[in-house]
This record gives structure tokens, sequence and C-alpha cells, in this order.
């Protein structure tokens, strides 16, 4: 650094490299100086500043006759990469504010005084290149998937709505989850998950022992198919939810039969909509008798108490600190809900015989879920706000690949 200098409120730096013998990239012989060429580069902000790097870059001229280099510059990429706009501490930086700080691009690029454009063409190569490596799919052996909607817009500007996405939910040496997201492909359908699985080859495949999902049979048959060796959980969450529609179900049929209307204020069933859903454990005293005094009202709302016990006999099952004890609950919800005499509750027991395996699976593989993959969806629908959207879906892809924990930059070579 020779220099630091402020000029219409931008930081300016300017600095030059020792004078060093330097050979011809093409042909080795040893060039002579040639000069200087100054090159503008933005930093990160300092003193709340824009800062500019002036990098006054050595020039030398080869001086073998045959070699067809002629003049060449000064190049160090642990300053910048050959003809970028942002220095390489730059790009890393703006990275790391949009993966560990939520920032988004147009901020950032405010703080640099720069455009938009300038900060996501200068990290997009990046992105791209730790997006193409195969070796972070390394190591993955519990896999997620589940869907999203990256737009809202008509799907013939910007193709499908919905996209795939799949995570790394493998537990480290402590048994947690640190969940991963490893890719974002176009469409909802066991053909785009299962091309997906192919693309990644045999060897990811088989290393595979436990593969997550919610309850859509389209990713079930992929996994089938793709993933014989693996266990197909199915998520403890999204079974519980089918058992709450359920009981919801019931309580507006038996409201509609009951006064002839949707619930109101002051109906007694619409009172405990809300009781309906909390676990038996945590009602207080108030609340148990809000809902003893809504069933009394009136015998036809036995049916009611009924589905909301079998609701509570799922979520037990779930909630058993013992494994074998909450599996046993289990099997006894698969062998009597088909045969409940409630039509939601029997068409519940139809629905996790279908997927009694996996469903039991949950119990097997200690306690498997794809609660990692919702916490990514989590941060992609935050991103997607802070971003006001995304009109390309590439860009989209490695936005949320970075924030989902896909893409690790290598640290910096000191």
């Amino acid at each position: 650094m020779i220099d630091v200098d402020k000029a219409n409120d931008v930081l300016v730096v300017t600095l030059e490299s020792a004078s060093t013998g330097v050979g011809c990239p093409s042909c080795g012989v040893v060039a002579e100086s040639h000069g200087r060429r100054t090159t503008i580069l933005v930093d990160i902000p300092c003193f709340a500043r824009p800062t500019r790097l002036r990098w006054r870059k050595r020039t030398w001229r080869c001086l073998e006759p045959a070699c067809a280099t002629g003049v060449f510059s000064e190049q160090d990429e642990e300053v910048a990469r050959p003809r970028a706009l942002l220095t390489t501490r730059a790009c890393r930086w703006v990275i790391e504010q949009v993966r560990r700080e939520h920032a988004s691009i147009h901020g950032l690029a405010r703080q640099l005084g720069v455009a938009w454009k300038t900060v996501w063409c200068s990290i997009q190569p990046i992105l791209r290149t730790l997006a193409d490596d195969e070796a972070r799919f390394a190591g993955v052996t519990t896999l997620g998937v589940d869907e999203h909607l990256w737009h809202h817009v008509s799907p013939r500007k910007r193709g499908p709505k919905e996209l795939t996405g799949m995570v790394d939910l493998t537990r480290d040496k402590d048994g947690r989850v640190h969940a991963r997201l490893l890719d974002l492909v176009p469409g909802r359908s066991g053909t785009v998950y299962k091309t997906w699985l192919d693309q990644r080859g045999k060897a990811f495949k088989a290393h595979v022992e436990v593969a997550t999902l919610d309850p859509f049979r389209g990713y079930k048959n992929a996994i089938d198919d793709k993933l014989a060796d693996a266990t197909a959980v199915l998520d403890a969450f999204h079974v519980v939810a089918l058992a709450g529609h359920a009981l919801d179900e019931v309580r507006r049929r038996v409201q509609q039969e009951t006064l002839g209307h949707r619930g109101r204020s002051g109906d007694p069933l619409y009172g405990i909509r809300n009781v309906l859903r909390c676990a038996a454990e945590r009602l207080t005293d108030k609340q148990q008798a809000r809902l003893a005094a809504a069933i009394a009202a009136d015998e036809r709302h036995d049916a009611v108490h009924v589905a909301w016990q079998c609701a509570q006999r799922v979520r037990a099952a779930y909630a058993h600190p013992d494994p074998s004890k909450g599996r046993e609950l289990a099997e006894k919800v698969v062998d009597g809900f088909p045969s409940c005499p409630i039509p939601e509750i029997a068409r519940l027991g139809r629905t996790l015989k279908q997927w009694k395996d996996a469903f039991l699976a949950y119990f097997d593989t200690g306690r498997a879920s794809n609660g990692g993959t919702e916490s990514i969806n989590g941060l992609i629908e935050l991103h997607r706000r802070i971003a006001r959207g995304f009109r390309n879906r590439e860009n989209y892809r490695l936005r949320m690949l970075l924030i989902g924990g896909g893409l690790t930059v290598p640290p910096p070579q000191v």
C-alpha cells in the first residue's frame, strides 16, 4: 500500500507489488519491465464508506522474438481474478453476508457503491463453480426431499412453479442433524426425483441409508425404484397434521349436521376449535372444562370427542420417549383406525395402512424426519421475500444453494 485518499466520500487505496523477476507465461523467458497499468477494483466497505483499490499493475514484455505473447500484465488471484470488478475479498465478503447475515444483493451493492448487476455477476461464476462440483454430494447417508413454489406468475413465462428440493439430513458424530440443501430441480414428480438420483450415480445411491419424505406417492415410487436399499420414512409432522385435518373435518361436519351452518362465535364446537389442536397433557383446567362442556352440549358431539382421542393417539405414538413403545402404539393406530365408524378417521386409517412401512420406520431409524428439509424451506421463503422474488431460475437456484448450506467457499489461503 502506497497511498490512501478520499474522493467524493469514497476511500481510495493505492497499492503495488514489489519488483521481482518474472518469466513469460507462454515461453518462460525472463521478461523486461514495460511500465505499469492502473486497475480500479471495488473492495469491501471501510469506515462506513465504499472503498476502491487502485492497483498499479506491473507490465512486462517478452524478449523472445518467436513468442506470440508480447506484453502481459501482473496477475494475483489473491487480490482479484483476471478482468474482475470486485476484489477477491470483496466477493468473499458478499457471499458471507448473503449466507450468514441474510443480506440482499441490492443492499450490498449500495454499501459497495456499485450496481446490482456488478455484484451478482462477480459472485455468480464462483457459485456456479461450487455448484458444479460433484464432491459436495459425498457422505450423504440420510436424504430428504420436498417441494416448494418459487414463483406465482404464469408458467408460460418462467416455467414450472414447483421445484423439488433435495436436502442432506445426515447426522454428525453427536447425532445432530445439520440440514444442507443439495439441489433444486424444476417440477414435482417421481420422474424428477428419479432423474436427479440417476445423475448422482450408483455410489451416491448406494450410500443413502434413510430417505425421508412427505406423504406424496411420486417421491415414494422414486425411492423404491432408485434407493432400494434405503429405508423410506414418512415425516412425523405431516402424519400428525393429517390426523389434525381429519379431526377438523369431523368437527365441521358435525357442526353442519347439528346447527346447519358454519362455525360462528358462540357455537360450542367453534369455540373449542383451537383447544382440539392442543396436546391433551398440555390443556389447562379451564381448557379441559371448556372441552367437556362443548362435548356435553349435544350427544352428537361425541364423534368429535372420539376423533380428538384418535388424533391424540397418533401424537402420543410419536411423543413416547421409548421408540419401541411408540411403535407399538403406532401399530395399534394402523390396525384400529380403518374400522372406525367415523368416516374421516377410517379414511385416515386407510391412508396410514397404505404407508405402514414408512410410517413405522420412524421408530426404527433413530426418529428420522423431514424436519431439516422444512427448515431449509423456511430459509428459502425468507430469502425469496428479501429479494422481492426472482425471475431467473438459475440465479434462484444458486442463491438458495448458498443460503441452504449447499455451497461452501474454501477459506482464504494465508
